[in-house]
This record gives structure tokens, C-alpha cells and sequence, in this order.
């Protein structure tokens, strides 16, 4: 019997966190009302309002989705997690982002991200690391519907890619005015009216027979699923703690990438994996556009 070699060169360098010791990883979810941080080899770490305090009173840097105040995210994130990265490594980091906030508010994530430097920086849309976190299965068509504190998105995905998008300014946080449960119902199901109107094959009507998978604050308030399910006529699949499902799936995301071959070479310290020719986690492929 012969015993098994140690790998060698590149293949040696990273093993399955908690084990590697080498490098470093960051999963970021910056919502507008609450940021959650994955931390390689140790899980969600942290769970937090999304302000700072740079004088008198707070500010909220992220509103309805968007980052407004980019500086205000670096200061809050040096806070959050200045003393808990090692010392001397310089981690690859993963953001979850809106779908349909474009390349200004993804360029502005990877601009907060570098207080902490980042040996690479990936973006991620909030709706594909939902359907990751579910273990759903992205090879079929699949509903997301995102109901978060300041911001609701329906998302269609086919074969993990999205296909169409809607989005609406209202969340759980207004519940507490004038904004009643029943109007972000209306919303969910105009949007979703909206992508079966504009799909011109069975997508969307293959997704709903399936179920339409909901995350966010708003998937743990009944008085908006029981409704939603009665107006879509389709069964609702809650994501198990939806609230914290996007930074979970973006942790799986980032898993992926550190096990990619592409994360064994060292990269100038400027390097960016999420310019052209980032690497797909979840097939190995690249993305133009700079996103999975």
C-alpha cells in the first residue's frame, strides 16, 4: 500500500477554512437597517445596526439599498471589525449587493471595503446568495422575493442568472408609520405581475408552481406571508432564518472561491478579482460584468 502524496506548489496552499491558516475571508451584507458579517473560521461574528457616529447624533450610510455616505461605511466597518482580522493578512472579501443598484453602488462597496485591505474584493447579488443559503436548486426557475427593512426586490433567476428584477422603497421599518402590512403585499404582487407580463415563456410560471422563496425581516411577519400567499396563489418557501440568508450564502460563495485554483496565486497587492475574468463559485466560469 502506498501512502498518499502531499499535495504540492499552489494545490498545498489553501485548505477548507477553519484549517487554513493562510489567508483570510469576509462575507459582508450591508443592509440599510442591520450589517452581518461572516468571518472565515468562525461564522456570522457580527449582527449590527447600519450607523455610525461621527458626531452629536447618528447617521445611516446605507439607505433604501444604497450606500450614500461611502466613507461613513468604513468607519462603521473599522469599528465592527478593526481588532478581529489578523494582524498581518489581508482577507478576500465578498458584498452582497442589491440587484439593480449597477456598477456606481458596487464600485462604492469595494471603495467602503478597503479600510479593511482586501487582498480581492467580489460582489454578489443579495438574490443569488438567498437561493444559495436555501440550497435551492438554481438550475431550475426560481422566485426571490427579498423583504428587507427600507427595501422589497422580486428577483427571477434562470439557471442562477437574473433574468428580470423589481424593486420597491418600502420595508418592514415602515411598518411602524403610516405604511400598513397590506400595501408591501401590493407591491410583492405588482412586481411579480410585472415579470409575468414581461416573460414571454414559462419561466416565471414554472417558478411560481414551484414556490417562491422569501427572504429578509419581512419573511418572519404573518401578517404579510399569510396574505402574499393567498394573493399569488403559489406556496411560499421561507429561507430557515431569512433574516441573516443573504450573508450565509454569500459565506458559501466565498467558500467556493477560496477553493478556486485561481485563489492559490498571489496577486499584487492592488488585485481585484472582481474585475473581468473573476471566476463563477459556483461553475468556474467568468462574468464580464465584474459580478457572479
Amino acid at each position: 500500500m502506498t501512502g498518499a502524496q502531499e499535495p504540492s506548489g499552489d494545490a498545498a496552499r489553501h485548505r477548507p477554512w477553519p484549517l487554513c491558516r493562510r489567508c483570510c475571508g469576509i462575507a459582508l451584507d450591508l443592509g440599510s437597517a442591520r450589517t452581518r458579517v461572516w468571518l472565515a473560521g468562525e461564522g456570522t461574528v457580527v449582527d449590527a445596526p447600519t450607523v455610525t457616529f461621527p458626531g452629536a447624533g447618528a447617521v445611516h450610510p446605507v439607505q433604501r439599498g444604497t450606500i450614500i455616505d461611502t466613507p461613513g461605511c468604513s468607519r462603521m466597518l473599522q469599528r465592527l471589525l478593526g481588532n478581529r482580522l489578523p494582524r498581518f493578512t489581508r482577507p478576500m472579501v465578498i458584498v452582497t449587493t442589491p440587484v439593480l443598484d449597477g456598477v456606481a453602488h458596487r464600485a462604492r462597496a469595494r471603495a467602503a471595503v478597503e479600510v479593511l485591505r482586501p487582498r480581492s474584493v467580489l460582489t454578489v447579488p443579495s438574490a443569488r446568495s438567498i437561493a444559495l443559503a436555501a440550497d435551492a436548486d438554481m438550475s431550475r426557475p426560481l422566485v426571490v422575493v427579498d423583504i428587507g427593512a427600507h427595501l422589497t426586490e422580486v428577483v427571477l433567476l434562470c439557471d442562477g442568472a437574473v433574468t428580470d428584477a423589481h424593486r420597491t422603497a418600502l420595508g418592514t421599518s415602515d411598518l411602524d408609520g403610516a405604511t400598513v402590512p397590506e400595501q408591501i403585499v401590493e407591491a410583492v404582487v405588482a412586481m411579480l405581475t410585472a415579470i409575468r407580463r414581461h416573460d414571454r415563456t414559462s419561466l416565471t410560471a414554472d417558478a411560481l408552481r414551484r414556490g417562491v422563496l422569501v427572504a429578509g425581516g419581512g419573511a418572519l411577519r404573518a401578517e404579510i406571508t399569510y396574505p402574499l400567499t393567498a394573493r399569488l396563489k403559489a406556496p411560499l418557501r421561507i429561507v430557515p432564518a431569512p433574516h441573516t440568508a443573504a450573508v450565509r450564502g454569500a459565506a458559501r460563495f466565498l467558500q467556493a472561491a477560496h477553493a478556486h485554483p485561481c485563489a492559490s496565486a498571489d496577486l499584487p497587492p492592488n488585485a481585484r478579482t472582481d474585475e473581468p475574468g473573476a471566476p463563477d463559485a459556483a461553475s468556474g466560469r467568468a462574468h464580464r460584468d465584474g459580478r457572479w
